[in-house]
């Protein structure tokens, strides 16, 4: 049995892709800042709640101790947790808008990680998972043909960037694990007021695909829903 911890997972792709894990047989541990959320969000798909805020290290310790002691090991960890942050121009913004983005985007993976790390070497196959974005791709973001191109969203975009370059460096170092960023692509949540094309379901196939690979797949890898993406 496969054991996946997901953070943000009270709504949106976090929600989606614990619903759709569980159907695949995974035992799901669905982490939320919200205990009321959080707790109705598990207790309607069949899985358990453990309060997250992915900002706040005593929490994500407290998240851990509370799996450790339950479950014991963890096969999977599913970094979902994000925030959209401003958007439009960016003479507006300010250092606490950048160090909130950032907080939740890219130091909560890493408090995370850091957190969970003895739980996933447990496990026979560990897998990171880190929900990142192709609006933090170069490439994407300079082709005029994608919509990655016409978005001013200058904290979300930059913290996605950081995050897949994140997921590569971890790669590289944790020889053991196997840790790989996914891009939903515009998808339909909260994050972007629902306008989005893709249903959630459309917006975790790379997050269930990295979730349910098996072992010797490989590691760095940043991928959306019709395979691999330009790490440039």
């Amino acid at each position: 049995m496969t054991t996946t911890f997901i953070t943000g997972a009270n709504k949106g792709l976090g929600h989606e892709a614990a619903r759709r894990l569980i159907g695949l047989g995974h035992t799901v541990i669905m982490g939320a800042r919200d205990p009321r959320l959080g707790a109705a969000a598990a207790a309607a798909l069949g899985a358990r709640f453990v309060r997250i805020d992915v900002t706040d290290d005593a929490s994500v310790a407290a998240a851990a101790a509370d799996v450790a002691a339950h479950e014991g090991v963890i096969d999977v960890l599913v970094n979902n947790a994000g925030v959209s942050g401003p958007h439009g121009d960016p003479a507006e913004l300010t250092g606490a808008d950048a160090l909130g983005v950032f907080d939740v985007n890219l130091f909560g993976v890493v408090r995370t990680t850091t957190a969970f790390l003895p739980l996933l070497r447990r496990s026979p196959d560990p897998v990171i998972v880190n929900v990142s974005s192709g609006m933090g791709s170069l490439t994407l973001t300079h082709d005029p043909s994608r919509v990655e191109s016409t978005v001013v969203a200058p904290l979300y975009t930059a913290s996605k960037a950081a995050l897949t370059m994140l997921t590569t460096q971890y790669a590289k170092g944790l020889t053991d694990i196997r840790v790989n960023a996914a891009d939903p692509g515009y998808t339909a949540t909260d994050l972007n007021g629902h306008s989005g094309p893709q249903s959630v379901t459309e917006g975790t196939d790379a997050i269930v695909a990295l979730a349910t690979e098996g072992p010797g797949s490989g590691s760095g890898r940043f991928i959306d829903r019709a395979g691999p993406i330009d790490l440039s």
